[in-house]
């Protein structure tokens, strides 16, 4: 056809290119899943095939854009749907960073890990570290923490005695079994309910029939208190959590507040035969927890110490003690004088005892590891040590992880070190750290493996379904339901991991420094010293913790839970939330829903590694995606105390514009039901009413 002008050219080809499909954004995907990045933890030197998704026939080019390098994409597949593009580009032994252009007629956006922008947007880039990879059974591993002291007395032969030590101002108290479910008192460091690993072991039943893989242990080396973050001597698992074969010495005596004279704690804990033995029960635990296809991760205090430990030795535990060196505490000449930072000065002796705690706390003494290569070497060894034979635990947890060091500098390289060493001894084992806000400078591969999810997850989710501070220190009934401001932080913070990170972070809901998030959906804000421990239990709503926890187990990362949250324990932040597990007293409507729900997480591959995108939601209704190319799973949270109903658009999902979709498990104000019931996909949208209060799973079928 012959045009007379240029002028009726330009005519005809505007009208072409506004009869051209408009592009269609929600279509627009990729990420670190394996359907997107092929394979999806890459080696060094090894070629990574990158794919890209449109609708079909909606674009006219796709370029990748990686490290300043321009590849344009193919499409090698149509699934009658959407178009799959793809590019093979070559790694080295550098992290490769990268978006997507998109190019549909006069229309050209970008696409990142946030999603669609007009704009690049260097913060959101997808990136990849060749030869980084997380343990395959960390992602989306069911986690169970346990603070064993609160958990199960299963030998009494261990406990605590009364008046055994004396710390902190506080003569040790054993809490008779009878009052197992007494509140803790306020300031309880020395106040034990005497839990041990026999304990646990005797529970193993009870934690594989919820479905629990990993189990998280609080600390369990020597130390003088219930918590036990102030660790007395790292290479021994405490006789109180395992065994005492040798009891000897005396009782402090009434009225004696002298620490140097805790006679009877010198013996059971330093006592050798003590401590082999309470290792050994250890390493056959481990076996038992092993053949039972489940694992363990210890926590690794490393920033501090306690002021027990024989390194600084500030009671006189270790004064004069046969296989020993005197303390920090004790003298200048200590060989351990190093590990720690004193205040050194030409003033009297006792000045010179002032040392650097954690946070000022002098039963916490700082280790100072800039100082001492062989502390340096000493923890390595420990971190290596408990991953490896006789033991074999199949990771650490790192407590308070950014503090170590006194600059960021030493703390990278310290982390660096670590990683290097406890992957040499067992490549197999996770490295997750505690950690709140922005960790990427830590996860870029050379370090941790992933933290416990504060930032997009506990934060977040407690904020959209409560309105309340982790802590329960303040309420906030305006941020309750906010779909834009959960949208916004979870899209944020979820770009700080990298998909091997994200696929293994530890999402919980309560643990041991938080209040129980049941006691968070009464919206009482404050301490339990104020409040008194029965207001923790008042006015609180079965129905959001039903929400939470089906978010939890359908979300990106490996859901963790705090022991008895599945049983309805409630508690406001520590101590009140360190109560004991409430045995023959549980909730066994809402243990019955975690199993359930445990259950629907572990078998569909599209909850632990598959790809995750917000569908279109409002305020106090949220609407998300986990697929993989084989599952399509559609997620609904109505947090509203009204019924409400919605048209879906689904198709971003990977659902055909025609399909049908089956209710796998539904939430309400009453309980849970299994009952499944179909729903039908109708020009790529599903149309569905949702009870207030309730949340569904819904599975392609």
């Amino acid at each position: 056809m012959k045009y007379k002008s240029m002028h009726e050219l330009n005519k005809v080809y505007q009208y072409m290119m506004q009869m051209r499909p408009v592009l269609r954004k929600e279509a627009l995907f990729s990420d670190g899943t394996k359907d997107y990045r092929i394979p999806p933890e890459p080696k060094e030197h090894e070629d990574v095939t990158i794919r890209f998704r449109t609708a079909k026939y909606n674009v006219d080019i796709v370029w990748l854009w990686a490290n300043g390098n321009c590849y344009q994409m193919q499409i090698v597949e149509n699934d009658g749907t959407f178009d799959y593009y793809a590019v093979r580009i070559p790694l080295g032994t550098e992290p490769v960073s990268y978006y997507f252009e998109i190019l549909s007629g006069q229309v050209q956006c970008f696409y990142d890990r946030y999603g669609v922008s007009q704009e690049v947007r260097e913060a959101y880039f997808f990136k990849i570290v060749p030869g980084f990879s997380t343990p395959d059974w960390a992602k989306g591993a069911v986690i169970y923490q346990i603070m064993v002291d609160r958990f199960y007395n299963g030998d009494e032969s261990n406990d605590i005695l009364d008046r055994e030590y004396f710390y902190i101002r506080t003569p040790s108290a054993r809490v008779p079994k009878e009052q197992w479910d007494k509140y803790p008192e306020n300031f309880s460091v020395g106040e034990f309910y005497c839990g041990d690993l026999e304990g646990v072991r005797q529970k193993l039943d009870y934690l594989s029939g919820l479905g629990v893989e990993v189990i998280y242990f609080n600390p369990l080396f020597v130390s003088p208190s219930n918590h036990k973050y102030d660790i007395q001597d790292y290479d021994h698992i405490d006789p109180h959590f395992a065994k005492i074969v040798e009891d000897e010495g005396e009782l402090l005596p009434e009225g004696d507040q002298d620490n140097r004279k805790a006679t009877r704690y010198r013996c059971r804990v330093t006592s050798q035969k003590n401590l082999e033995a309470s290792n050994a029960f250890f390493a056959d635990f481990v076996k038992e927890v092993h053949s039972r296809g489940m694992k363990i991760i210890l926590d690794g205090v490393f920033n501090h110490c306690g002021s027990f430990n024989y390194w600084m030795d500030r009671e006189g535990i270790y004064e004069g003690k046969e296989g020993f060196g005197p303390g920090a505490f004790i003298t200048r000449e200590s060989p351990y004088r190093s590990y720690f930072k004193f205040r050194e000065n030409d003033e009297t002796w006792e000045h010179n005892r002032e040392y650097e705690g954690w946070w000022g706390h002098d039963t916490l003494p700082k280790l100072n590891f800039e100082s001492s290569e062989i502390l340096y070497q000493d923890i390595m060894r420990i971190a290596r040590k408990w991953v490896s034979e006789p033991y074999c635990c199949d990771g650490w947890r790192l407590d308070v992880a950014e503090d170590l060091g006194h600059s960021r500098e030493f703390n990278h390289k310290f982390w660096r070190d670590f990683r290097n060493v406890v992957k040499e001894a067992n490549p197999d084992a996770v490295i997750l750290a505690e950690h709140y806000g922005d960790p990427k400078e830590w996860l870029m591969g050379d370090q941790w493996d992933t933290i416990m999810n504060y930032a997009a997850f506990m934060e977040p989710v407690t904020y959209f379904l409560t309105g309340m501070e982790k802590h329960s220190d303040e309420f906030y009934p305006e941020r309750i339901g906010k779909i834009n401001e959960f949208e916004g932080t979870m899209r944020h913070f979820m770009t700080c991991f990298m998909t091997p990170s994200l696929q293994c972070s530890m999402n919980q809901l309560s643990n041991h420094d938080h209040s129980r998030f049941l006691t968070r959906t009464n919206h009482k804000a404050g301490r339990v010293e104020y409040l008194g421990a029965a207001a923790a239990s008042e006015g609180i709503d079965y129905s959001v913790l039903r929400e939470a926890v089906l978010i939890q187990m359908t979300w990106p990362g490996a859901p963790s839970l705090y022991y008895g949250d599945e049983a309805g324990l409630c508690g406001f932040t520590d101590p009140d939330n360190r109560r004991t597990y409430p045995w023959e007293h549980e909730n066994k409507e809402l243990i019955d829903l975690h199993r359930e729900l445990i259950q629907i997480h572990k078998r569909y591959e599209a909850f632990r590694t598959g790809s995750f995108l917000f569908l279109e939601g409002e305020d106090q209704f949220l609407c998300y995606a986990r697929f993989t190319r084989d599952q399509q799973f559609i997620v609904i949270v109505n947090n509203d105390d009204r019924e409400r109903g919605k048209e879906l658009p689904v198709m971003a999902a990977g659902i055909p514009l025609e399909a049908r979709l089956r209710r796998l498990i539904v939430t309400t104000e009453n309980g849970y039901s299994l009952m499944p019931e179909d729903y039908e996909v109708i020009r790529g949208c599903v149309y569905i009413t949702m009870q207030k209060k309730s949340a569904v799973i819904m599975r392609r079928v």
